[in-house]
């Protein structure tokens, strides 16, 4: 299995930009506001700091670029759906979201959509995926903080995920106990 050799953080992006057009292929990363996205591509990267994490929803507010490898550019996308944030900042989010992912023209080798796994796909989390679906993106889901739901109550959560996500590959994840990493490392580097 090929490994992360080398990320480094090269920019935010908050609309068209030069790098966009490079012609390494981009993996994008998105998420509800503080499902785990920063923690997942640390935990892939084996670098702890290299995408900012808050216990502050909402801090992820451009388009971030990661160089993997130098081969590919892993996105990691501004959270959505959190209410908090003033009105108009979170249209702006939105904006940004659906600006990159179906208007900008540029193609998404693969995105990962990160749901929280003790919450299961909300609203947000279902709306985003049936785009994707509409707009024929190869999705891979990724249930983070799997660690997070007891044991009694593991499977029959999983199994409610699945139905209402329906046909998908699904990864269960949890950057704490290390589950899944391996597995979504491998997806993400083929």
């Amino acid at each position: 299995m090929t490994k992360i050799k080398s990320a480094q953080f090269v920019k935010g992006a908050v609309g068209p930009d030069s790098i966009f057009n490079d012609m390494r292929p981009q993996i994008a990363f998105i998420g509800r506001s503080n499902v785990g996205k920063s923690s997942i591509i640390n935990s892939l990267t084996g670098q702890n700091k290299l995408a900012k994490i808050s216990s502050l929803p909402g801090r992820t507010r451009e388009i971030n670029l990661f160089l993997i490898n130098d081969s590919f550019y892993l996105i990691d996308l501004p959270g959505y759906g959190y209410a908090k944030l003033p009105k108009d900042m979170r249209i702006e989010i939105e904006k940004l979201i659906n600006w990159y992912l179906f208007l900008s023209g540029y193609e998404q080798k693969k995105i990962f959509l990160i749901i929280d796994a003790k919450v299961g796909p909300t609203k947000d989390d279902l709306e985003i995926l049936q785009a994707f679906r509409e707009h024929n993106k190869n999705i891979v889901i990724v249930v983070n903080k799997i660690d997070k739901v007891k044991s009694s109550e593991k499977d029959k959560q999983i199994k409610k995920i699945k139905d209402s996500i329906g046909e998908c590959k699904i990864i269960l994840c949890s950057t704490k106990s290390n589950i899944g990493i391996p597995s979504l490392l491998e997806e993400l580097m083929q």
